[in-house]
């Protein structure tokens, strides 16, 4: 029987999720296909409605050798193993004479523990076990969480918290799972053989497919101990989010209470001499952060210095005792001895590598109104560590809907540790950018307005002119408006002051979960939504449900952010443009995620309205529009306005 070509498969695929081939999405394939075979690295830009999912799952499936899959969101994870694997697996199943299996692994906290659930938390302050359901009241929140949870361990069959609907809060989730430190390991543990996260491991190893998110990527490329099963080719979706999230995930830190919760769980399980040296460590550590005031430290103070290193060494010294000391009073003691290792190896860890001062780190104090102070250390770049785990051994596709800034994929490369595209050598990981476009004609559908002549908006300070415009926008477009807002602070003011002034619905981001307030910003046209950060990529509305996207300014990073000021003063001592290729790019990628939520589907019609002059004014405007999607672009504040009301009497006409 001769093998099925490509556009079959893809055909096959696309025929059974209910759509049809895209120009785009077939160039997609043909490209992923060629990148597996020949063992090289792809970067493709792929516009909402690509369909770029089957994009690379059909080529992959196609080639037979296994996958994995990293995502960032939890919303796409869910759509690839629920909706899209499942169909195409099935569809292509006759033309490839197999079934491929697929599997979803995540890291082990996201994972119900049993051992944790059945044998309760190992309590610090008091002797042996604390029975968290008799200790939560059942009419508590916290109570009835648990409760509920006892119930579904008996029911689900993946323990995975994502299954566990309604969810839970951090909180009751922490007191039945573990993170990979603290677990006891499947040998050891009395219920090893009924194990949750070691089901999953196990079902990865045996699939074709293995979707899992970037987090867990990250800590199978830092830690070295491979978590992720064997696999031939790595397939990135949401790719613009990598580095972030790998920095999230080298990144450490040391705070009083962390601390402190390290000393009380060692002091059962050693000798006395060596748990009052702890003791002493944290109280001078303590004592020092009461006094710390944030920002970064470009050099570690010698107080500092001094608490640090007696961290370090109580800490080493209490490992050591670990091991040896046993306490009769104690139960469950390898439970216990495990999460009092897991504590104080972190404190060890961290308190180590800020004292051994890496150039390659960046050390800064932070403070919090709820938790205190907290030190922090983070790779200064993460683009050696990508360049040499990720590139090395397999083909590799990254793929997004904005990985392309400024007319180039060599910003995003750059920071993935690529060398600009087209540059060879042996040492030098080989890689091709790909636009796929997008099936939208965003000129036609949408139309990007710069409010010119509005003031620069300033660090701090009321922007009176700004709300008098964002009114007026919101007021012609009937509603219908997705507000993205640079803090959280500014996104408070500006529904603040627009429920004074319009009759809209105006949801703001934290008076209610994110789920619940898309939902309600989705079903009812006239309400408006505004937030920060997580809107500004997470908003999935077609429709006129939203036909107005505003920017209240540039998304630049915070002057005073420790870690992105180091990394742009590292780029200009090395002789490069430290603003264009860390402030600059990292505003680029947010204003096209953000732009990227106003259409949705063929039929969506709006505006993205940026009411920041600089867009239209300064030297950079031109690549921060390069980046953002190819919409008609206007300064004429009388157009907008005609156009929004325009978009709004259509929709009204159709009863929406």
């Amino acid at each position: 029987m001769t093998k099925p070509s490509l556009p079959e498969l893809l055909h096959a695929a696309v025929t059974a999720v209910g759509g049809v081939e895209r120009p785009g999405q077939v160039t997609m394939t043909e490209s992923v296909a060629e990148a597996i075979d020949d063992n090289s690295h792809l970067l493709v830009q792929a516009g909402t409605g690509t369909g770029k999912s089957l994009g690379y799952l059909v080529p992959a499936l196609a080639h037979g050798e296994r996958v994995v899959v990293a995502t960032a969101t939890l919303a796409l994870q869910r759509q690839l193993v629920e909706r899209d694997l499942p169909r195409t697996v099935e569809a292509l199943h006759p033309l490839l004479r197999r079934r491929p299996e697929f599997a979803m692994l995540k890291g082990r906290s996201n994972y119900l523990c049993l051992h944790r659930l059945h044998e309760g938390v190992p309590q610090e302050e008091e002797d042996g076990l604390f029975d968290q359901f008799e200790a939560a009241a059942p009419t508590s929140r916290l109570g009835q969480d648990l409760l509920r949870m006892r119930d579904w361990a008996d029911e689900t069959e993946t323990g995975d918290r994502d299954d566990l609907t309604p969810g839970v809060s951090d909180r009751a989730w922490s007191q039945v799972s573990v993170s990979s430190r603290e677990c006891l390991g499947a040998s050891k543990c009395a219920y090893g053989a009924e194990c949750f996260a070691e089901a999953a491991r196990e079902r990865a190893k045996l699939a074709d497919v293995v979707v899992t998110n970037h987090a867990l990527l990250a800590i199978d490329a830092i830690e070295g101990a491979p978590v992720l099963p064997q696999h031939e080719v790595l397939i990135i979706d949401e790719a613009h989010e990598l580095v972030s999230r790998v920095t999230g995930a080298a990144t450490g830190e040391l705070t009083p209470g962390q601390v402190n919760r390290a000393v009380r769980r060692a002091a059962k399980l050693v000798n006395e001499k060596a748990a009052d040296a702890l003791q002493t460590a944290a109280e001078g550590f303590e004592r020092l952060m009461e006094l710390a005031l944030p920002g970064r430290l470009e050099e570690i103070p010698e107080d500092l210095g001094y608490a640090l290193m007696a961290l370090r060494d109580a800490a080493r010294t209490v490992i050591s005792a670990l091991g040896s000391t046993r306490d009769k009073s104690v139960q469950d003691e390898d439970a216990v001895r495990k999460q009092a290792l897991a504590s104080v190896e972190n404190v060890h860890g961290v308190a180590e590598r800020i004292t051994q001062g890496s150039e390659y780190d960046v050390v800064w104090y932070e403070r919090h109104d709820r938790f205190g102070a907290s030190l922090r250390v983070a790779p200064l770049s993460v683009s050696g560590l990508l360049r040499e785990k990720l590139f090395a051994e397999r083909s590799v596709v990254l793929t997004s809907a904005t990985l392309k800034l400024g007319g180039d994929f060599n910003g995003v490369g750059a920071s993935l540790g690529l060398a600009p595209e087209g540059t060879g050598g042996d040492e030098v990981p080989q890689w091709k950018g790909l636009d796929v476009g997008s099936p939208f004609d965003y000129p036609k559908q949408g139309i990007l307005y710069v409010a010119r002549h509005l003031a620069t908006p300033g660090r701090e300070g009321s922007r009176g002119d700004m709300m008098d415009e964002l009114a007026e926008l919101v007021e012609a477009a009937g509603g219908r408006t997705l507000g993205l807002f640079s803090s959280m602070r500014a996104a408070q003011a500006a529904a603040e002051e627009l429920r004074g002034r319009l009759d809209k619905p105006i949801l703001l981001q934290g008076e209610e979960t994110l789920g619940e307030l898309i939902k309600s910003f989705a079903s009812d046209a006239e309400t408006c939504l505004f937030g920060t950060l997580s809107l500004w990529q997470g908003v999935d509305v077609p429709g006129p449900g939203c036909q107005l996207v505003v920017m209240d300014r540039i998304p630049f990073p915070r002057p005073d952010d420790p870690l992105m000021s180091a990394r742009q003063k590292a780029v200009e001592e090395a002789g490069g443009n430290g603003f264009m290729a860390v402030a600059a790019t990292h505003a680029a990628l947010l204003m096209a995620q953000g732009a990227g939520r106003l259409v949705r589907a063929s039929g969506d019609r709006g505006v993205v309205a940026v009411l920041d002059p600089r867009l239209a004014n300064a030297r950079y405007g031109s690549f921060l529009r390069a980046s953002m999607p190819d919409f008609w672009y206007t300064t004429d504040r009388n157009q907008v306005r005609r156009s929004l009301a325009a978009i709004d009497a259509a929709a009204r006409a159709d009863g929406t």
